[in-house]
């Protein structure tokens, strides 16, 4: 029968370390799927089109960035070994979307967000303390902040030039994946987050899509 391997403190650190390596490192996180994008046909945008959706796939890569921190935070002060594990195969799928934004990003002339690493360090430690604080509401922090990802796909999506059908195809699957992790962590016992709250972080999240549209 298998067990679960334990891992030391050091470990777990030097684990956390190698993750934030392949997040914030150019092409360093590999995909389990492929992109989307691939089926689709390329489609001539104008300069102007083109630097806006680079932009929209910049805010997207670093909501990424900012998920992996999250899920791998609560991963290392979770309390029960199962939601644990729950969060690092959500971080793993993760990856997935990470790597489609980027490569479309780079298709696309431009280059993904330098303020990721302070993106990151500040969704790892909520993250972190979410997982001190309890499961419950670890998981329910996961729920809420994967709504205001789908919200922030919605209207992304609506901005899309028509015939951009690459960058369509990814934030589709983006969507559904989202959506996903969101009731998966519910249903695992996440605390609902009262509207107050999930104010606060829709007024966080507008601070990160302004400051990295253009950076």
């Amino acid at each position: 029968m298998a067990t679960e391997r334990h891992y030391s403190p050091v470990d777990r650190l030097l684990l956390q370390a190698d993750a934030a390596l392949r997040t914030l490192l150019p092409f360093s996180g590999q995909p389990y799927r492929p992109s989307p994008a691939l089926v689709q046909p390329e489609a001539e945008l104008n300069a102007e089109d083109a630097r806006h959706v680079a932009g929209l796939m910049r805010i997207n890569h670093t909501g990424e960035v900012c998920a992996q921190a999250l899920y791998q935070g609560q991963a290392l002060t979770a309390k029960l070994p199962h939601v644990r594990t729950a969060m690092e195969h959500a971080a793993d799928e993760e990856v997935d979307h990470l790597a489609w934004c980027e490569q479309r990003i780079r298709q696309l002339g431009s280059h993904p967000s330098v303020l990721n690493p302070l993106f990151y360090g500040l969704s790892f430690g909520v993250g972190a303390v979410a997982g001190l604080i309890s499961d419950r509401v670890s998981l329910g922090f996961v729920a809420a902040t994967e709504d205001q990802v789908c919200k922030h796909l919605d209207e992304h999506l609506t901005q899309l030039p028509i015939k951009d059908e690459k960058s369509r195809a990814i934030l589709e699957q983006m969507r559904s994946d989202e959506a996903q992790h969101a009731a998966s962590a519910l249903e695992a016992g996440g605390f609902r987050f009262p509207a107050p709250i999930k104010f606060g972080m829709s007024l966080l999240a507008k601070v990160m899509t302004k400051s990295t549209y253009r950076i």
